[in-house]
């Protein structure tokens, strides 16, 4: 977004999968197994993603949103044990946290200010679409302050 380097690549899921509505015949799970997997491994102290990773990898769910309807979180969310504030969110929270630490130790690092600056306007990005999402409270402002605080909870 930053800088004119890096380009599009990335894993992407075949072509004809993004037309799938349903489950493909091949998985053997049924919507509630997935359920009640995904809550387990999220009691365990899995986070959303690597409970899909898991899920793909070792029970040969391609996709739990085509499996139960729902998305990971939204499942999450019935249960009542979801977070208050979303996973990617909070990854960048913490990535601020450690390149202010390092900021502490090394102060004149500039590369690294520029880094901070970065991560905090993503942190203010994603955080005024999930607000506007109704994801999280209207008056929710990221404080480093207060992110310190969050991440150890």
């Amino acid at each position: 977004m930053y800088a004119r380097k890096r380009g599009k690549s990335g894993s992407k899921k075949p072509l004809n999968s993004s037309l799938r509505k349903t489950a493909p015949e091949w998985t053997d799970l049924t919507a509630k197994e997935v359920e009640k997997k995904v809550v387990e491994l999220y009691e365990r102290g899995h986070s959303t993603s690597e409970i899909g990773m898991t899920l793909r990898d070792s029970q040969g769910v391609p996709s739990v949103a085509l499996v139960t309807g729902k998305k990971i979180t939204s499942i999450l969310k019935e249960k009542g044990i979801a977070k208050e504030i979303p996973e990617d969110l909070q990854n960048l929270m913490r990535k601020a946290l450690k390149i202010r630490k390092h900021l502490e130790t090394n102060k004149k690092d500039i590369h690294t200010k520029r880094a901070l600056q970065l991560t905090e306007s993503k942190i203010r990005r994603l955080a005024k679409y999930y607000s506007r999402e109704k994801v999280l409270p209207g008056e929710w402002r990221y404080k480093p302050e207060t992110a310190e605080f969050i991440m150890r909870e």
